[in-house]
């Protein structure tokens, strides 16, 4: 038993740091996601709203979800404008090829990674927590064979893995906040995008379908 907490204990800090960088790459991976699912929406909006007369057209310098809600407004400006016939007919047709790529609606799986990553960093000070108590387990799991004089030499060794322990979990939860709260803007701004290209495309084919303006 005693092998093991120590076993245990010495190899605590550098589990911590592991599972950090581990951590730093799904964000990283995240962060490609998020980055592709934003081309493919701004894509299919781009060709959706292609043969609209007044089609806002954002700087290259403008991101992705900004160019995404630019699209959906001229959606919306054709939507509420019934004159706009031949717009809205052609909007209707280019509904049906939208409709045959809905996959990048689908916003389950990267919600769910985007929201486990976000909460395991919770779980670093409590690792930290959890190597410090081994360290202090070991030393006091070897006082049964030896005098008070080791023992006490025996805490002290242990004292250090202790400290580094806790050191590394706090240092890992600080550097994964930060990098979660500099990306979250983002993933919320994905998220926000899908569900406004959700709620414009089901208006559009609620209403001009309603209205009978099928294609010719």
């Amino acid at each position: 038993m005693p092998v093991s907490l120590d076993s245990l204990s010495g190899i605590s800090t550098l589990v911590i740091a592991g599972f950090c960088g581990a951590h730093v790459l799904a964000f990283a991976v995240l962060s490609i996601w998020a980055g592709r699912d934003l081309r493919v929406i701004a894509s299919s909006l781009d060709q959706f709203t292609r043969s609209l007369r007044h089609r806002s057209i954002l700087e290259g310098t403008a991101g992705l979800a900004d160019q995404i809600q630019a699209f959906l407004a001229d959606v919306r400006e054709v939507l509420d404008n019934p004159k706009a016939v031949e717009e809205r007919r052609s909007l209707l047709d280019r509904i049906k090829v939208l409709d045959e790529k809905r996959g990048y609606l689908n916003s389950l799986s990267f919600e769910t990674a985007w929201n486990v990553a976000r909460t395991m960093i919770e779980a670093y000070p409590l690792a930290g927590v959890l190597g410090t108590i081994l360290a202090i387990g070991s030393a006091l799991a070897g006082d049964a064979s030896t005098g008070d004089a080791s023992a006490v030499s025996v805490i002290v060794a242990r004292f250090g893995d202790a400290i580094w322990s806790t050191f590394a979990g706090l240092t890992a939860a600080i550097l994964l906040m930060f990098l979660s709260s500099i990306l979250e803007p983002r993933f919320a701004r994905l998220t926000e995008s899908r569900a406004n290209v959700r709620d414009v495309i089901a208006r559009a084919k609620r209403e001009l379908t309603v209205s009978g303006e099928k294609p010719e």
